[in-house]
């Protein structure tokens, strides 16, 4: 789930970043803006008992939330690829030569400890205060699962977004990583083939911003037992940084549906080149004269494969770029052997270009019966309620195919997505899945922001996994209720499904933001249609939380620290230091988080383009804000750039290092506040500078009153600027350092500060990106960390042998060393050293943030993936 005024972060409008590791989109490239809905702030209001209790000062003070704030457009979407790819076009193979550098590091001693290998539960009865989504009923998640397979023994295989694959040999739960020697631990698909292999295709295919490509696809001869391994990849570096959305099986072969056309592979030998089978824009690939064009990323988009019942040369690929591209629709070979676009014989189901868009396919056992969802590129680009064109049933892949469903008819049979301007399939290019229980090809499940069953073919359908409970008449907020006589529902946003069976039954697995959930196939409804027997299989022993920061502080009521951190749609996790389960103070997308080191009660949690949110009980609250408004415990302090969204999507955010008190953010403006954690409005916030118009703040941070602030103004590839702006925070001194196009800090994106104790002119940046070996942009430069020792006027690079590789934020240690968080791990140079060391061993997962714990001893790597770890400073040395 996410959000607290339903704060979640639709990515309605990115698009793919090149052929870098991840995917993100060129303004303009997608369609416009649809709207989301809110969290329990806004959603309580359905109680006839509260609205008539809110007081105007909660009014005024809840920062304007009405339930209908835009989606966060091509600035907040773009803003995680734009770090590492602007100002230009990465080559492929960038990640790959970053991970076989990091690994041949030396060591640090000391190794990682994970502390968030823990239930969260995201309904924790503890934390229902005015900004949290406790009670929503989504129980324990972690974080997003893109693929889903399962087989007749009991084993289940979850791929994550970025903590790669994970088993479960007893029908889900008590998870064991098995890919954690791979290059890359984004997950775009899993298939089991007929002898039981266990098949991974690398790189995610949501095309949403923190989606990172993948090194290839992968086999497992014995899934059970085995483990992925470099040496298990499937023929050469041909699919090396591509995303791969489907494997599928036939004609002797796997074919692979990438973001660089459609190719297949013997499935006898893994030796031999893959082969292209088709790319409708061949041009655009690399080593093609069109391959740095800036629209090369998304235009040989293919979606998934489906093969004749009769004849398994016969195939038809769905091939289409969300946005809408010339290129989009259906393929299928001639009867000279050239593939050619089908343009009539499917029914209902469109084959124009304006109406195919992202498709996914399912087959019923022994192809009686074949299923299709297709999102509509026309459709996202004008009618705000729904992307969907359309679910549709055939009886062959080749047609004529009946429309079976629309948003509609979804929204209308229990699904809790029924406002204008929020319907089933309003993220139809994000959230997709389909397949067929074995037993009965009418028998169907649908995922889109919800999941949806039919068992007669399509003619009726139920909406058994509710975005939430929010809005329905057996919700309560009550914690002595749970969530009323609602049962628990799936976290929203449905990306993997499959169905196995385990101890004689079978079971669908369904994978979404919020992790991995089953039910029996022939499970139980209530009256509404909604199951009643959804199990979470998120138990803790699954890690793949994706932190965007991290926070530590003195837990003063149990001993030791509570650890906060702002995550990708699962809002903001808190754990004491006496949980047995991290709960949920927070919800929406958690961006960065302050909290105060000697009460970890403290808290601050900013969501999206500096909404922040602040509280000093944290944000314990049993719900009774909904009848009485003073029992509120958390408060809005957003400061302006937060109304005009001239903010980054993650914004930067940080304490004086000599002052907690003294708060410093930065949007378009540094914004500056003195009143630590007792501030309670936005207007408390001061500009100090004014960086100018169409410029963005992407690190700030300070120490003793002196401020340090990275901007970037245009932050895409297109005309590329970015700049170091320095001053006082009481608004003095303020100016902006020279730092020309090619000079010796690079035209690249700068992430991170990491200023001296014991000398604020003595400061570090850390440079997001590819130096210009990998980056084919203007002034991309070279380097990673540099150093200054006079405030910023001039800059030494002192990346030595550090791996090329993006890199996050930088900390400057008690001892005087110096740590470093980039994409594929933490690295760290040792006082009075030049050269850099690996710090543990952990996957290739990126670090976003690292943080010092109030002992001054305790390194915190925040990790968008895999969770938040810990290793104490002294054993790096």
């Amino acid at each position: 789930m996410s959000a607290p005024t339903r704060k979640r972060r639709w990515l309605t409008i990115c698009a793919i970043a090149a052929s870098t590791a991840l995917v993100a989109t060129p303004a303009g490239a997608a369609a416009g803006k649809t709207k989301r809905p809110f969290g329990a702030r806004t959603l309580a209001q359905l109680a006839a008992e509260r609205e008539h209790t809110i007081s105007p000062k909660l009014k005024a003070d809840d920062g304007g939330d009405d339930g209908n704030e835009a989606d966060e457009i091509a600035e907040g979407a773009d803003q995680y690829a734009e770090a590492r790819t602007s100002p230009g076009i990465v080559a492929p193979g960038a990640y790959g030569a970053a991970w076989s550098s990091l690994t041949q590091l030396p060591r640090t001693g000391g190794s990682w400890r994970n502390i968030t290998d823990l239930p969260y539960n995201s309904d924790d009865s503890r934390y229902r205060d005015i900004d949290s989504n406790s009670s929503g009923g989504s129980g324990n998640v972690t974080g997003r699962m893109a693929a889903i397979a399962a087989d007749d023994d009991g084993y289940v295989y979850a791929g994550s977004a970025g903590g790669g694959v994970w088993r479960s040999k007893k029908g889900g739960g008590h998870w064991k990583a098995i890919s954690d020697r791979l290059p890359s631990q984004s997950t775009g698909a899993l298939a089991l083939d007929g002898g039981g292999r266990l098949w991974l295709g690398t790189g995610e295919a949501n095309t949403n911003a923190d989606a990172y490509l993948g090194s290839g696809v992968y086999v497992l001869a014995h899934p059970h037992h085995g483990r992925f391994s470099t040496r298990s990849r499937v023929g050469g570096d041909e699919l090396e940084s591509t995303s791969v959305r489907q494997l599928r099986f036939g004609d002797g072969k796997v074919w692979a549906a990438t973001s660089e056309g459609v190719w297949s592979h013997s499935t006898k030998t893994l030796k031999g080149a893959w082969k292209l089978e088709f790319a409708p824009n061949p041009d655009y690939l690399p080593g093609g004269p069109k391959a740095h064009d800036d629209s090369a990323a998304y235009k040989n988009i293919t979606n998934d494969i489906a093969f004749d019942p009769k004849d398994s040369s016969k195939v038809v690929l769905a091939v289409g770029w969300r946005s809408g591209d010339d290129y989009n629709g259906f393929y299928t070979k001639n009867s000279k052997g050239s593939w050619t676009r089908i343009s009539s014989g499917f029914g209902d189901l469109p084959t124009d270009a304006d109406n195919v868009g992202t498709v996914t396919f399912a087959r019923a056992a022994g192809g009686s019966r074949f299923y299709a969802i297709d999102q509509s590129p026309k459709q996202m680009a004008s009618n705000p309620d729904s992307g969907l064109g359309g679910i549709y049933s055939a009886a062959s892949p080749f047609g004529p195919w009946t429309k079976v469903a629309d948003y509609k008819q979804l929204a209308a049979d229990g699904s809790a997505l029924t406002s204008s301007g929020y319907m089933p399939g309003v993220q139809a290019w994000y959230n997709q899945f389909l397949t067929v229980d074995p037993a009965d090809p009418q028998h169907v499940y649908a995922g889109l922001e919800e999941v949806y069953e039919s068992k007669d073919g399509g003619s009726t359908w139920s909406t058994v996994g509710p975005y939430w409970n929010f809005g329905f008449s057996c919700w309560s907020i009550d914690p002595a209720k749970q969530t009323g006589d609602c049962n628990q529902t799936t976290h929203s946003d449905q990306h993997g499904v499959a169905i196995g069976r385990y101890h004689g039954r079978s079971f669908v697995y369904v994978g979404n933001d919020g992790g991995v959930y089953k039910r029996q196939v022939n499970g139980s409804q209530d009256t509404s249609g909604h199951a009643t027997d959804w199990t979470s299989l998120n138990d803790g022993t699954i890690d793949t939380l994706q932190y965007y920061s991290v926070g530590i502080g003195k837990d003063l009521d149990h001993g030791g620290v509570s650890v906060t951190g702002g995550l990708q749609d699962n809002g903001q996790s808190i754990l004491r230091s006496n949980d047995k389960v991290m709960g949920s103070n927070f919800g929406g997308d958690g961006g960065d988080t302050l909290t105060d080191p000697a009460n970890g009660c403290n808290i601050a949690q900013e969501y999206v383009y500096l909404a922040i949110q602040v509280t000093n009980n944290c944000a314990v609250n049993d719900g009774s804000w909904t009848t009485d408004a003073s029992k509120a415990t958390s408060y809005n302090v957003a400061p302006a750039d937060n109304a005009t969204s001239e903010a980054r999507f993650i914004a930067p955010l940080a304490t004086d290092a000599k002052d907690s008190n003294t708060w410093i953010a930065g949007g378009r403006h540094i914004w500056v506040q003195t009143h630590g954690y007792a501030i309670r409005s936005g207007s408390e916030w001061k500009s100090v500078y004014d960086l100018g118009a169409g410029r963005t703040a992407t690190a700030v941070a300070a120490s003793g009153g002196k401020v340090y602030a990275a901007w970037c103004g245009p932050c895409n590839e297109h005309g590329f600027a970015r700049g170091i702006s320095v001053g006082n925070a009481d608004g003095t001194g303020w100016h902006d350092i020279t730092l020309p196009v090619n000079g010796t800090v690079p035209n690249r994106y700068l992430s991170g500060f990491a200023i001296d104790p014991k000398n604020a002119d003595h400061v570090f940046v850390a440079v997001n990106g590819f130096s210009r070996h990998w980056t084919e942009g203007p002034g991309a430069g070279v380097g990673h960390v540099f150093e200054s020792t006079d405030g910023g006027t001039t800059w030494k690079d002192v990346s030595a042998n550090l791996p090329d590789v993006p890199t996050n934020s930088a900390l400057v240690t008690p001892n005087g060393g110096l740590a470093v968080a980039t994409d594929l791990g933490v690295v760290y140079r040792a006082p009075g050293h030049t050269k850099w060391q690996r710090v543990g061993s952990l996957p290739a997962v990126a670090v976003l943030q690292l943080k010092l714990g109030p002992d001054g001893r305790t390194l915190y790597a925040a990790t968008h993936g895999r969770g938040i770890y810990a290793v104490k400073v002294r054993d790096c040395d």
